[in-house]
């Protein structure tokens, strides 16, 4: 069974909206002007809420690890009451995942996320029921580019680890893919743009509806 497994910020979904909003408003808690920019800082939106704290304290000149721990969960609580407000799926994903579903793939998530907000968008954007099986960054102990929580999607969605592959956007789904010894393929319209050539993945991917032709390539 052929079985793929989607990365959420930037690969199915554009987040960084809702993320640099959170983001600001948790600097604002702290004691900062908002400092992250959206478009601008997309990219380090996707790489999670601690990232987008260290810039934006390295901008308001008061970069310190503990108080980028403070405001982590400040973050978290603001970006769970405003999870949806700007985020919107990319076009052609959930169309190419049912069609994936069609032939008998199995189909799951693997997220850097926390588990109860990436359930929480997906609800919210009423496209859990489309996926076998979400792991976030919370899920096991480990997170990627850890492989742990890639087996543990493709277990989950009951699909086969041998006829695998990861659908991502970043280093950190390159990286996962390597650790676990399956293809990778990165969106070229996430954040990343057509950089995300330079990590040298099996395959690039620059709309959902050619997924079907790009699996057939590296995942027969």
């Amino acid at each position: 069974m052929r079985t793929v497994i989607f990365d959420l910020d930037g690969t199915l979904a554009d987040t960084a909206g809702d993320l640099i909003a959170a983001a600001n408003a948790a600097l604002g808690v702290l004691g900062h002007a908002p400092q992250l920019l959206r478009g601008a800082d997309d990219g380090t939106a996707l790489r999670g809420g601690r990232a987008m704290l260290r810039l934006g304290l390295t901008r308001a000149g008061a970069l310190d690890e503990a108080t980028v721990d403070r405001g982590y969960p400040i973050l978290l609580e603001a970006y769970g009451t405003a999870i949806d407000t700007h985020t919107t799926l990319y076009p052609g994903a959930i169309a190419a995942v049912e069609r994936l579903k069609a032939v008998g793939a199995a189909v799951g998530i693997c997220t850097n996320k926390p588990e109860g907000l990436a359930i929480q968008l997906m609800d919210s954007l009423g496209v859990s029921h489309h996926f076998a099986s979400l792991v976030g960054a919370d899920t096991l102990s480990t997170r990627k580019p850890d492989p742990a929580p890639f087996f543990a999607a493709v277990d989950r969605a009951g699909g086969n680890r041998a006829r695998a592959c990861l659908i991502g956007d970043t280093d950190t789904d390159r990286e996962t893919a390597r650790a676990a010894g399956v293809p990778s393929v990165l969106v070229t319209f996430g954040p990343g743009g057509k950089s995300v050539a330079g990590l040298s993945p099996e395959a690039l991917l620059d709309h959902y509806d050619d997924l079907d032709r790009v699996l057939d390539q590296i995942l027969p």
